[in-house]
């Protein structure tokens, strides 16, 4: 019988749209009469945490912190009502929802600003009278960007867009400094990345979970997701590819990595990983 298999992009890549790899694979994958199913867990983390009940729970950690935190910091927090009131519009309008709001956007009123505001350039001449979706979505953007600061600051300074842990995965060459920071109390938004993978794992029940690191910015995330694997459900085999384990991991000979994945695809994914099926069949 053909085993069931998950394929997981892990936080962030891109923030509207899937990371190909994943779903270029799982079509190869369906080709050979596998059950194959697919998640982008950057963009589903992104949405829980830009949503009214992330951001409840963000600020609530953000006043009790118990860090000294910059005037920037506290002002977001103090502004939290205003964030609380506008943060589903403005992921409505970023992820083309609702096209309708941009003019609300635009005005200087609606949007709580901080210091990504400080130093806006002249929007009248930079967009013009027709670029109001174009100017919406740089203040929008620049919002998102100051919650970015607050998480970063408050809660974890590994946290960036596109690129979380980045400076863990830029010293893969040595396993110790990323080992040891998996080895930490999850944060909050790894305690939501987890929920959300657990949610998948519960919902498919996969025999193989397929995780892609195309870049540095995904390999803590995605030896989070391996090591929550290995923990709570040991049986499932872990597949570990990408452009960033292709590039980076090619030498690396540390047998700790193992502690997270159960196999390392080099160069293109599809033959590796159809034969790793194979393998796993006997």
């Amino acid at each position: 019988m053909h085993k069931k298999i998950l394929l997981i992009t892990p936080p962030f890549t891109q923030l509207n749209t899937p990371y190909p790899a994943s779903p270029y694979l799982k079509g190869f994958l369906k080709l050979h009469g596998y059950d194959v199913f697919q998640a982008d867990l950057g963009i589903e983390l992104i949405n829980k945490i830009f949503s009214r009940e992330g951001f409840l729970e963000l600020f609530a950690l953000a006043k009790n912190t118990g860090r000294d935190l910059s005037r920037n910091s506290l002002q977001i927090i103090n502004n939290g009502h205003y964030y609380l009131q506008t943060v589903d519009q403005v992921m409505d309008f970023l992820q083309y929802r609702d096209n309708t709001l941009a003019q609300i956007l635009c005005s200087d009123t609606f949007l709580p600003r901080a210091s990504r505001f400080d130093q806006l350039p002249d929007l009248e001449w930079s967009f013009g009278n027709i670029g109001v979706n174009d100017r919406a979505r740089f203040l929008a953007t620049l919002y998102i960007e100051d919650i970015g600061d607050l998480i970063k600051e408050a809660m974890t300074p590994y946290f960036g867009f596109s690129r979380y842990a980045e400076k863990l995965g830029m010293s893969a060459h040595s396993f110790a400094p990323i080992d040891d920071a998996l080895q930490q109390p999850d944060t909050i938004l790894e305690a939501w990345l987890i929920e959300l993978l657990k949610n998948h794992i519960e919902r498919h029940r996969p025999d193989v979970v397929g995780i892609t690191i195309p870049f540095p910015g995904n390999l803590y995330a995605g030896l989070k997701c391996g090591q929550f694997i290995k923990k709570t459900a040991p049986h499932i085999k872990i597949v570990a590819g990408g452009g960033f384990v292709n590039t980076e991991l090619r030498e690396l000979s540390e047998p700790a990595v193992f502690n997270y994945v159960d196999f390392i695809t080099l160069d293109q994914g599809e033959l590796p990983f159809l034969n790793i099926l194979n393998f796993l069949h006997g």
